[in-house]
């Protein structure tokens, strides 16, 4: 059992966050229900800021916040400094009407429509991160005399040691111009021959869930060869390089994550190194941390509901949510660890797997969980849920989406409403019958 940032046990025996009980969140909000640990966001966003400012090099944390986006949680990365990566035209809104100040955000994403970028261009955000020669044309089309602030997303052929379906570097992927066959070269010489565009430098983005440093080092050094061979034909002098994210957390026992000032220095010695070997200015730094921000920081509650008892083989306990506000254990095979939030104490005697309500065979959350004899009406705490938990969450089997609450110094604040039924049928019309003749 480990716990992260404020979590505890209480007099009563039940899990405790952000001073407040958990039992007491679930039986006030309802069950499933995402807490998020806000002093531990804050705690991680300052350790990157930190880190940099040791260093004394210009830098930008900017939060990526399709690992959880909501008005409050844009509010809060505000609250810190932080900037924001945005992907969608839904994330830019949100981002917008949080009040989040435009010139400190990004926009990502491999197919931007026309709409989402005339969006972006008319609030001034402060870059696009340019992904395909279609884009290009969108963002000439709209420039209307304008430069706009771009980053080129390359793929630099590198390889984080993570999932497959979550690698990004590697030279085959959706995303990005690839450094190694002449794509990156074909869209630097087309943006730095138009007016509709400022050209700030280069982006990458290696993988999810990276344990070690190495695969950041390689990644500077790829970009900065190339870097320096457009500054020698083309006199280019790049005024920043984002190397983007992909810091790994501690989800279970068998993970290992280090230090986040351990990636930092490691970045910002790697990029001195070769602004230094490539005789240019040392660029402004940008990473893109999400879910190291906000991974740790969650916890679901669930209610126990059914068991399964198969002889000899397992039992099954059946909770009120699973893969509709927690898909990464189906699609990724993630793990997870839990505790009794009623009786985080209790006297482990029996293994069982956690199952979702969904009608699928494949919706397990946890294989194999030593608990305290669980029973109906017990509360599950499964750790960790922070990052691509509320995100990805579905309304499968017209599940409603769960409710979102901030914790911190012993209050509670709901931030996102628990979905009704009715909300669920609200877009839905009628089907009206052809009458028939």
């Amino acid at each position: 059992m480990f716990f992260h940032g404020t979590s505890r046990v209480n007099e009563k025996g039940h899990l405790e966050i952000g001073g407040v009980d958990t039992v007491e969140l679930a039986e006030m909000y309802g069950t499933p229900l995402y807490i998020y640990d806000v002093a531990l966001i804050r705690t991680r966003a300052r350790a990157f800021k930190e880190a940099f400012h040791r260093h004394g090099v210009q830098a930008q944390v900017a939060y990526a916040s399709k690992a959880f986006s909501s008005i409050a949680m844009v509010q809060l990365a505000a609250e810190e400094g932080l900037s924001l990566d945005v992907v969608s035209g839904g994330e830019l809104y949100t981002a917008l009407a949080a009040g989040f100040p435009p010139e400190r955000i990004h926009f990502h994403g491999n197919n931007k429509s026309r709409d989402e970028l005339a969006m972006a261009l008319e609030h001034g955000i402060g870059c696009i991160v340019a992904d395909n020669f279609y884009e290009l044309e969108l963002i000439e089309q709209l420039a209307s005399g304008r430069a706009v602030p771009v980053l080129l997303r390359v793929t630099p052929g590198v390889e984080a040691h993570t999932h497959d379906y979550i690698l990004t570097g590697q030279e085959d992927s959706k995303f990005g111009f690839d450094l190694n066959n002449g794509q990156a070269d074909e869209a630097f010489r087309r943006v730095m021959a138009s007016p509709s565009f400022q050209l700030l430098g280069v982006h990458c983005h290696i993988g999810s869930q990276i344990f070690e440093t190495a695969g950041f080092v390689l990644a500077a050094q790829k970009v900065f060869t190339k870097m320096a061979e457009w500054n020698k034909a083309y006199g280019f002098i790049p005024s920043v390089i984002n190397l983007g994210g992909g810091f790994g957390i501690r989800y279970t026992e068998e993970d290992d994550p280090i230090p986040v000032s351990a990636y930092v220095d490691c970045i910002v010695k790697e990029v001195k190194r070769q602004a230094e070997t490539c005789q240019l200015p040392l660029p402004e730094i940008w990473i893109e941390p999400g879910r190291s921000l906000v991974g740790d920081a969650g916890t679901t509650i669930y209610t126990i509901g059914s068991r399964k008892d198969v002889p000899n083989v397992r039992t099954y306990i059946a909770v009120d949510g699973g893969m509709s506000d927690n898909i990464r254990p189906a699609l990724y095979g993630a793990k997870y660890e839990a505790v009794l939030a009623n009786r985080v104490l209790g006297e482990r005697t029996e293994t069982v797997s956690i199952a979702g309500k969904c009608c699928e065979s494949g919706d397990m959350l946890i294989w194999d969980l030593a608990l305290p004899e669980a029973k109906p009406g017990d509360y599950l705490a499964v750790f960790c849920t922070g990052a691509y938990g509320y995100s990805m969450a579905n309304n499968y089997n017209r599940l409603p989406r769960p409710a979102v609450v901030f914790v911190e110094n012993g209050d509670a604040q709901l931030v996102v409403k628990r979905e009704t039924y009715e909300d669920l049928i609200q877009h839905d019309l009628p089907f009206k019958a052809k009458v028939r003749k």
